[in-house]
C-alpha cells in the first residue's frame, strides 16, 4: 500500500507540473495525510487528522485541496443521506458499495461480484451501457441491532424499519383512537418518515398514516430486523 501511495504522490506532482498551482508543498502534505486514511472522512474529521499530524492549515485551503483531489481522481466526494459531505481515497480499478447505519452513522464498504454481474445483465437486457454506478443501503449495523430492545415505542423506530404492533399504552381511549385511524395489534408497520420531531408517517397495508409524536410513543412495536429504504 505504501508503494501505491508513493506512486500516487508522483502522479499528482506530474499532473501539476507547469500548471502554476499555489502552495504545492502544502498541497502535497495534505495529499500525504489523506492517502494514509482509508476511511470516509468529513472535512471536520480530516482537519483533526491534519492537526494530529502536526499541520495547521486553514479549513478553506484544506477543502479546496480535497476538491482538487476529487477533480483529478485521487479522492471521491460522497453525500450520504443525513451525514456531512465525506471524502474517501479513490483506488483505480476498484469499486465498492456502502452500507450506512442510520443510527450511529457507521459506513461499511462491501463488494459483490454477483451483484456487479447482475447489474450488467439488467443493463444489457434493456440495451443500456453502464458507465458508472453506486449503491447505498441504509439500515442498522450489527452493533446497533444488538442494542434494540424487544419492544420499543414506534416513535423511536428508524425510517425504513419494519415492526409488528404488539400493544398500546394509554388506555381504552387511545386504543379506540388508533382503531379509528386503522391501526390494530398485530399490524405490520413500516416507518416512512421520522425526523425525530413532529409527525411521523407510517405505512400499514399500503396505506399511509400520519401520527403525532405523542401517540407514536404509546404504540409498542417489535422490530423484526428487516429494514429497507423507501
Amino acid at each position: 500500500m505504501e508503494t501505491i501511495h508513493h506512486q500516487e504522490k508522483q502522479q499528482f506532482t506530474r499532473l501539476f507540473e507547469g500548471e502554476g498551482i499555489n502552495r504545492i508543498e502544502d498541497t502535497l502534505a495534505i495529499l500525504g495525510v489523506f492517502l494514509r486514511n482509508e476511511q470516509h472522512i468529513s472535512l471536520q474529521e480530516f482537519m483533526k487528522n491534519l492537526t494530529d499530524n502536526g499541520y495547521g492549515f486553514e479549513p478553506e485551503f484544506v477543502k479546496k485541496t480535497l476538491n482538487l483531489l476529487c477533480r483529478y481522481g485521487f479522492a471521491v466526494k460522497t453525500e450520504f443521506e443525513g451525514q456531512p459531505t465525506r471524502y474517501e481515497h479513490r483506488h483505480i480499478g476498484f469499486h465498492h458499495d456502502h452500507l450506512i447505519c442510520t443510527k450511529c452513522g457507521n459506513i461499511l464498504e462491501f463488494e459483490s461480484h454477483r451483484m456487479e454481474d447482475l447489474q450488467v445483465e439488467i443493463a444489457t437486457t434493456h440495451g443500456f451501457h453502464v458507465l458508472q454506478h453506486k449503491m447505498e443501503m441504509y439500515g442498522l449495523c450489527s452493533d446497533c441491532l444488538k442494542e434494540r430492545v424487544h419492544l420499543m415505542p414506534l416513535g423511536f423506530a428508524q425510517e425504513g424499519e419494519l415492526g409488528i404492533v404488539e400493544e398500546f399504552l394509554g388506555g381504552s381511549e387511545a386504543r379506540l383512537r388508533l382503531a379509528t385511524i386503522g391501526l390494530r395489534r398485530g399490524d405490520e408497520v413500516r416507518v416512512i418518515t421520522n425526523s425525530g420531531k413532529g409527525q411521523l408517517v407510517v405505512a400499514v397495508n399500503a396505506t399511509r398514516l400520519a401520527l403525532g409524536r405523542g401517540i407514536a410513543k404509546k404504540i409498542m412495536v417489535k422490530p423484526n430486523g428487516h429494514m429497507r429504504k423507501l
